[in-house]
C-alpha cells in the first residue's frame, strides 16, 4: 500500500542501526537499509524535521523460554554505526527494551515537539521496528514504515511482520514513496 500523507508535525525514528545489530546476518543487506535510511535523514534535515536515533544497550529482566546468553558483547556492540547521517541535533536514545517507548523519554521528547506522525526504519522488523511501531500506534501516533529501510535475521519473520503485523499498525510503502510527499512538504 501507498503512503498517503505526511502530517507537518511528523518525526524519523532508527531504530537499533549499531554495530553489534549490523553485524548479524539480515534478509536484506545492511548496506542497502543505511544507504535508504540516509536519504530519509538527509530529507528530514532538510526540511527540520526531528530525527531520533535508537540503540539498545541492554535487555529486560524479565523470564523466557530461551535462556539468557553468557556471551559479553563487545564493547562497541550499542555503539551506532559511524555510516549514518548525522548533524549533531538528533535525538540520541538508549534502550533496554524491544520498544523504544518502554521508557517515557522518547514520548516526552515528541509530545514537545508536537509529533503526530513517526516513520520507524531500522533493525529488526520482528523486534525493535515491530514493537516500536505498535507502542507509537498505541499511543495514537500515524505511523509509518518503509519497506526498503527495514530488515531481520529471520526472513520469515521479517516477511511475516511486514506483510500481516505492520499493515494494521501502520501505512506501509518505500523509500521512494516517502521522499516524493517529503519532496512537496510544507509547514
Amino acid at each position: 500500500m501507498p503512503i498517503t500523507q505526511l502530517d507537518n508535525k511528523t518525526a524519523l525514528i532508527v531504530i537499533d542501526l549499531q554495530n553489534g545489530i549490523v553485524a548479524l546476518p539480515e534478509k536484506q543487506t545492511v548496506q542497502t537499509i543505511i544507504r535508504n535510511t540516509n536519504q530519509l535523514i538527509a530529507k528530514f534535515h532538510q526540511r527540520n524535521l526531528p530525527v531520533v536515533l535508537v540503540n539498545v544497550s541492554g535487555r529486560p529482566i524479565g523470564r523466557t523460554d530461551l535462556k539468557p546468553t553468557t556471551v559479553t558483547p563487545p564493547l562497541d556492540w550499542s555503539i551506532l554505526v559511524t555510516d549514518l547521517i548525522r548533524n549533531n541535533e538528533e535525538i540520541i536514545i538508549t534502550k533496554q527494551t524491544w520498544g523504544a517507548f518502554s521508557q517515557d523519554e522518547l514520548q516526552s521528547q515528541l509530545q514537545k515537539l508536537k509529533i503526530s506522525q513517526v516513520v520507524v526504519v531500522g533493525i529488526a522488523t520482528s523486534m525493535g521496528v515491530m514493537s516500536t511501531a505498535m507502542q507509537a500506534y498505541e499511543l495514537g501516533y500515524n505511523v509509518t514504515i518503509c519497506s526498503d529501510t527495514i530488515t531481520d535475521v529471520s526472513e520469515t519473520n521479517h516477511l511475516h511482520t511486514l506483510n500481516f503485523v505492520l499493515p494494521k499498525i501502520a501505512e506501509v510503502g518505500t523509500t521512494q514513496d516517502l521522499l516524493q510527499l517529503l519532496n512537496n512538504y510544507s509547514h
